[in-house]
């Protein structure tokens, strides 16, 4: 009877052993020679032998190979239970039963030499497994019932694995460290070659847009910020501007990839993830370009940028790949996951991409030069440019725009460019007038010039009042900065590029009313006269006081400020935070989302001085607001 429990625990049940699919493993109920007590004992053995019957199954399931039993009936593989996350929690459960299978052999070889051996030592030896193996079934269990996939495996593992009893903790680590020899594959390829290997999206990066947070809490939106009586949800509309959302902006070209924060174990911290994150996409980056030679040709012709030879383009780990694959080899192989150990290995791949990136950005790329360009163009650096612009478009610009005004008002730009003594060969190319008519959506469905986006002054299906509010800039964004200059960027600038030259647009009007005025000045004037000459210098005054605002303590406040963080670092990373806060600030600071001032001037231009002297966070400059309202009430 020894040999047919040994053989019924190691999966082969006979006639005094039986195996039932509910019930599992049993003592045949019709065997006189037992006693009450032996069976009891036996029946405890019994579930050992059960709960190795299911891992075994289990193993089978999702391997396909294992030591297993012929009498038993497989069954195929459960839906939803798949990947290779599953396969090496399989494998290292099949290591985790090897010291079983172990005792089974040793004991077969003590009865042989003693064959006086009592059930007692069979129970006596097998003791160390009665603690471990139902705290393991629960993991399996668990995997089966809930469908666990991918990465979701490790958080479960590690969560079962964080209990106070030393064998379940020590098997369980040991499964948790086969299954992490897979994460660090796909670690490997992901950020040292830019390749995504998961076929059955088990890995806590994927390729598209990411699936957004939820709605942020009614209470805070309705805060009131403290900006000119801003509340959460309106300063949150200044971030958004509800600009169409980046992911679907990319060019087909370009791939982009997010983070699937149900796959990111609890153990690594979310700030790791978005470095892994960002390695993996700049690598992919450099790799793809590599291998797109109509790219190259582009930037040969564009002439505007440095040339990257391939062995440059390479080079993005500084030729430093076989040492943090060995790095990342070395964390496969330790017994333990080190949180501190993972994230300086990522901290050190992200530094040395960052630190390249930077140096092509900054250096090989000329990106102060080509925010030098931004400067000018979207934020009308050059004002004598837009001032001309400005009286050469004036007259096709102020009704709704037709299919030929965006060809027009290109010719008034250039023009204009050729008027200020604006002759770059190089320059001008890249920049293009855009119109947004109705109709327009149809034509251009087949595809969009790069860096073009349609305005959101008024809905895509209204026809624009005049052909400014349909007014846009396009800027062809040359490799490597696009990842700098997204479509999304580019339409925040032409929201600022827009509300900019209606300034700019308002304050010639009032300069040409001027000019009017002082060419009646000899005429014989009446009382309304005056009040007209007074209405206009208080608008005057109030619109070229914000165009200083706007230009100085605004635009060359910010820009300055971003020029010095680009200079006082070498990290792309801290590059793209300090450009997003410059655009932030400029959006928050230039009072965008205010209400226009459309109704009753000076009721509502007094408002705005209340307002702008009530000012006090740290986000608008408060000289305007005082400074004003001294002048306007000295004014008036």
């Amino acid at each position: 009877m020894i040999h047919e429990l040994l053989l019924a625990l190691s999966g082969y049940p006979g006639t005094i052993f039986t195996w039932n699919k509910r019930t599992g493993l049993q003592v045949s109920q019709d065997l006189p020679f037992l006693h009450p007590s032996e069976t009891s004992v036996l029946n405890r053995l019994c579930k050992l032998g059960s709960d190795y019957i299911r891992f075994t199954e289990f193993i089978e399931q999702h391997t396909g190979h294992v030591h297993q039993q012929e009498h038993h009936s497989i069954q195929t593989n459960q839906a939803g239970l798949n990947g290779v996350y599953l396969r090496a929690f399989c494998t290292g459960l099949d290591s985790m039963l090897q010291p079983y299978r172990q005792a089974l052999l040793d004991l077969e070889q003590e009865f042989l030499g003693d064959p006086h051996l009592s059930i007692s030592h069979v129970n006596y030896m097998l003791d160390q497994f009665q603690l471990l193996f139902p705290s393991v079934m629960v993991v399996v269990e668990t995997i089966k019932s809930q469908k666990i996939h991918g990465c979701q495996i490790l958080e479960t593992v590690y969560k079962h694995s964080c209990g106070g009893l030393p064998p379940v903790r020590m098997a369980l680590e040991k499964i948790l460290a086969v299954c992490h020899g897979v994460m660090y594959k796909q670690l490997a390829a992901w950020m040292l070659h830019g390749l995504l290997l998961d076929q059955s999206e088990e890995f806590y990066v994927k390729q598209g847009p990411s699936a957004g947070g939820a709605a942020a809490n009614q209470e805070e939106d309705e805060e009131d910020l403290g900006i000119g009586g801003l509340s959460g949800k309106q300063l949150k509309e200044l971030q958004d501007l509800r600009l169409i959302e980046e992911e679907n902006m990319l060019a087909p070209s370009l791939q982009q990839f997010s983070l699937r924060a149900e796959m990111l174990p609890s153990y690594v911290p979310i700030r790791v993830a978005e470095k892994i994150l960002f390695v993996g996409e700049s690598v992919q980056m450099f790799e793809n370009h590599n291998h797109s030679p109509s790219r190259a040709g582009e930037n040969l012709k564009g002439g505007v940028f440095c040339l990257f030879t391939l062995t440059q383009v390479s080079s993005i780990l500084k030729h430093q790949e076989d040492m943090f694959a060995t790095e990342l080899h070395r964390l496969k192989q330790q017994p333990l996951f080190s949180l501190v150990d993972f994230e300086n290995l990522i901290d050190g791949i992200r530094s040395t991409v960052a630190e390249h990136l930077w140096t092509l950005m900054v250096e090989e790329s000329d990106l102060l030069g080509q925010l030098k360009i931004i400067k000018d163009f979207y934020l009308l650096g050059r004002g004598e440019l837009y001032q001309v612009f400005i009286d050469h478009a004036q007259h096709m610009l102020k009704t709704p725009p037709t299919a030929v005004t965006e060809h027009d008002v290109n010719v008034a730009f250039q023009q204009a460019a050729h008027k200020v003594l604006l002759d770059d060969d190089n320059l001008l190319p890249l920049l293009h007038l855009t119109i947004d008519y109705q109709g327009k959506e149809s034509k251009d469905a087949t595809g969009t010039r790069e860096g073009a986006t349609p305005p959101q002054e008024s809905s895509p299906r209204e026809v624009p009042p005049t052909g400014w509010a349909a007014l846009g800039l396009a800027y062809k964004v040359q490799w490597p900065l696009h990842i700098l200059f997204t479509p999304a960027v580019l339409e925040k600038y032409n929201v600022i590029f827009r509300y900019l030259l209606s300034v700019r647009r308002v304050q010639s009007e009032l300069q040409h009313c001027w000019a009017l005025q002082m060419q009646r000045k000899h005429l014989k004037s009446n009382q309304t006269d005056a009040v007209k000459w007074r209405l206009r210098n208080h608008m005057a005054f109030l619109v070229d006081n914000l165009q200083y605002y706007l230009q100085v303590d605004v635009l060359e406040s910010q820009f300055s400020q971003l020029l010095q963080q680009i200079n006082s670092t070498r990290d792309f990373e801290s590059i793209r935070l300090a450009h997003d806060h410059f655009l932030s600030n400029l959006l928050a600071q230039s009072f965008i989302l205010l209400k226009p001032v459309i109704i009753g001037f000076s009721r509502q231009s007094f408002l705005l001085f209340k307002i702008l002297s009530g000012v006090r966070n740290h986000q608008i400059n408060s000289d305007l607001g005082p400074d004003m309202t001294l002048h306007y009430t000295l004014g008036r």
